[in-house]
């Protein structure tokens, strides 16, 4: 990432910060502000990374059973220290209780509009959500948009920060390609910023948002990342951000085109989304 920096000192005036970002692969997240690591201490990022891997494991689990687990593993931490933690991973459980992936107050909140309806095409629903990414001194947050029925994704990008900035990114890449009836998130504030909705509103797309702290709404979306934690992140042990963007690349690609998933009739993704002549698949 330093290099590329580099590269971009001193600016092309003739050329935006966005578009000198976009050619060297860079979100503009990471140029305006420092790497994550610094910012905790190695205690708390040795923290995050067990947090990290049981909520992966059990995702229903909020910050006080997260709590009782680091506890009873022989970590002496609270239940507040806790909570700080998974709400800088961006991460919370389905009990109701204090609520990680938070709103902003002057954001609009949209009703849950999957209950009951049958997705039975590509491109009918779109779903988003973030993720905490760790690296051996530090993390990132992933974001990704996938495609509710065939489970393709569409598009993704890597932050130092959880702004809205990379969540936009990601959503206008997706709608290069293609345009859903529906587009499905949690309450976070990325994705309630006036900057993220009024994108989907300019392509006429229905906005729906998952009930508080109900990740089984975004059920499908919470499954890849499990796929992508356990068969890339936990194995790969990232040094920086360009090697979990190098790491991610392939393991999406792969993902898409090569993994067959049993709940697509062990097609894979790419196959079913391009295919558009599937029938009904089991949730």
């Amino acid at each position: 990432m330093a290099q590329k920096r580099m590269m971009m000192e001193p600016s092309h005036p003739e050329l935006s910060l966005r578009c000198q970002c976009e050619l060297v692969g860079l979100n503009r997240a990471s140029w305006y502000h420092g790497p994550v690591e610094a910012q905790e201490s190695p205690e708390n990022l040795a923290l995050m990374r067990l947090i990290d891997e049981e909520y992966t494991r059990h995702p229903f689990y909020g910050s006080r059973r997260i709590t009782t687990w680091l506890n009873r593993r022989g970590y002496a931490v609270n239940r507040k220290r806790v909570q700080r933690l998974m709400g800088l991973m961006g991460l919370q459980g389905i009990a109701p209780g204090p609520n990680t992936s938070r709103g902003h107050p002057e954001h609009t909140l949209y009703p849950y509009l999957l209950r009951d309806l049958t997705i039975d095409q590509a491109d009918q629903v779109w779903c988003s959500d973030i993720t905490y990414i760790r690296l051996r001194r530090g993390f990132v947050y992933l974001v990704a948009i996938m495609d509710w029925y065939s489970r393709y994704v569409l598009s993704w990008q890597l932050s130092t920060t959880m702004e809205a900035d990379f969540c936009v990114e990601a959503l206008e890449q997706a709608l290069g390609s293609s345009t859903p009836g529906i587009f499905n998130t949690d309450q976070g504030s990325q994705f309630t910023s006036l900057a993220f909705t009024e994108r989907l509103k300019d392509h006429d797309v229905e906005i729906s948002m998952d009930g508080k702290g109900r990740c089984w709404d975004n059920i499908f979306i919470e499954r890849l990342w499990r796929s992508v934690k356990y068969e890339e992140v936990y194995l790969k042990h990232y040094d920086t951000p360009d090697q979990a963007r190098q790491g991610l690349g392939l393991d999406f690609h792969f993902y898409n085109t090569e993994r067959p998933h049993q709940g697509l009739g062990d097609q894979t993704p790419e196959e079913v989304y391009t295919g558009r002549s599937c029938p009904p698949l089991a949730a």
